[in-house]
């Protein structure tokens, strides 16, 4: 038996809400490598792009070779005969749709991204059909989600499957992960030892992105759990309790420091100009492109209960605002307006339907812990309780400080030297617009400093920061 058998039998799987003890928002198995043999050809097609590197079509400097090798690819994709997803769709089969949600997304990235710029977005039915009736069965979007590039998009290193001793398990070595606390010891050996599934370039660079984003996300089942005991202890909301909640926030503050630890690791790992180029180009959603261009999904018309579901309504891009652990972080901490911003409420859609319920009955909470803390802050242990949720409040605000370092490097530089190397002043203005647009289609400075802010006033006063 391999050590993540021996982690996985320590703790239950799939509680209430798909939130598991020791992996959070993330499966508590590997997700499922690849589909059955009755959708193979999807699987082949992904195989086919992701080794011929198929490059955006608005990539500057774009070869006539690497056109031409895209159409081949687009029209194999569109000789493909309809597969039926009924088998697909099983309740009791979840791994099944959400695979086929991940590389069919991939799929529809590939297929419109490769486009000419100007060309219009018209994706063939043995792609649209299949996409929407998956999408609609799971609840999500037809497009590449964040939950498609992370949460369901990781496996285990080879060496790990194998069963072959940890490498490089610093945190949990295979020798005294029996002494933990079992969920710890489950989620900080899979942090040591992830790897992304499946990635549109092949690049490292765009493997480090992936993991970075799922590492944040098993640091943070410590948080969630943290969050359990203070709603316990809320409950109660005596003496004891005020004593207990602090020093659970104290801890709270550590975890959510180390997430802006784990964020700005990613900069020796993953290059920003490759990310700009080469990776973020097939996150984008209908509504992040300047050229304005709708997409059409072929053959929608001759099947009413997907128009009638809406399916179509959603098509933003995958973003760092659709990770439910960071809302999740919000709603416990009572950081108002962000949650029920009209950009933030949008990207809950782009989430498991699962994980949104988790996150209304986590804000529902009839015993909010702001209003815990500031009921008790001028009795007795009141300062130091209050202390330890503004260094709370604080270290996710640091955090965000931190994203705004990272889109940054990532976004802002990387657009502003390309801009620079245009010499057409419409191209130059086409692409400011662009990279001002995040993936899921805002102002992603503006957006970025109003919720770093909006944390920063939830901070109890008088405090000086």
């Amino acid at each position: 038996m391999s050590t993540y058998e021996k982690l996985s039998k320590a703790t239950p799987f799939q509680t209430a809400f798909d939130v598991d003890p020791a992996t959070g928002f993330m499966p508590p198995e590997p997700p499922l490598r690849r589909l059955p043999q009755a959708w193979e050809a999807w699987e082949v097609l992904l195989d086919e792009a992701i080794h011929k590197r198929l490059a955006p079509g608005d990539k500057v400097g774009l070869t006539m070779a690497e056109a031409t090798q895209s159409e081949r690819w687009r029209a194999s994709l569109r000789a493909i005969p309809l597969i039926s997803t009924t088998e697909l769709l099983v309740d009791d089969e979840p791994a099944l749709a959400r695979r086929a949600h991940v590389v069919l997304t991939f799929l529809l990235s590939f297929y419109i991204h490769t486009l000419p710029p100007r060309s219009s977005i018209l994706i063939p039915k043995p792609l649209s059909i299949p996409l929407l009736q998956v999408s609609n069965h799971l609840g999500m979007p037809p497009v590449v989600t964040y939950s498609d590039t992370v949460l369901y998009n990781w496996e285990l290193q080879e060496s790990v499957r194998n069963g072959d001793a940890t490498p490089g398990c610093s945190s949990c070595p295979a020798t005294t992960c029996a002494t933990l606390n079992p969920a710890t010891a489950r989620a900080s050996f899979l942090s040591e030892n992830i790897r992304a599934q499946t990635t549109f370039t092949g690049l490292t660079d765009e493997e480090a992105f992936y993991e970075t984003s799922a590492k944040i996300e098993l640091r943070g089942v410590e948080a969630l759990d943290i969050m359990r005991s203070t709603m316990d202890e809320l409950f109660v909301s005596d003496s004891i309790a005020v004593t207990r909640v602090t020093k659970l926030l104290q801890r709270f503050a550590v975890v959510v420091a180390d997430l802006k630890k784990i964020l700005l690791d990613i900069r020796p790992l993953c290059d920003p100009e490759r990310y700009y180029n080469d990776v973020r180009p097939f996150f984008r959603g209908e509504d992040s492109s300047h050229e304005e261009r709708r997409w059409v999904f072929e053959g929608l018309e001759e099947y009413p209960d997907l128009v009638e579901s809406g399916v179509t309504k959603e098509l933003s891009g995958a973003s760092a605002a659709q990770s439910s652990l960071i809302y999740a972080l919000d709603a416990f901490l009572g950081v108002k307006d962000v949650r029920s911003s009209s950009f933030m409420a949008r990207m809950q859609k782009y989430v498991p339907k699962n994980h949104r319920l988790f996150l209304d009955h986590l804000a529902d909470s009839s015993r909010p812990l702001r209003s815990f803390v500031m009921d008790r802050a001028d009795g007795q242990d009141g300062q130091e309780l209050k202390d330890a949720y503004n260094a709370s409040v604080n270290a996710l605000k640091e955090f965000r400080d931190g994203h705004m370092i990272i889109a940054a490097l990532y976004i802002v530089g990387p657009a502003r030297r390309a801009r620079n190397r245009l010499q057409d002043p419409e191209e130059t203005k086409k692409l400011k617009e662009r990279s001002l647009k995040g993936t899921g289609g805002t102002d992603m400075v503006k957006f970025l400093k109003g919720v770093r802010d909006q944390t920063k006033h939830t901070m109890i006063s008088p405090v000086v920061v």
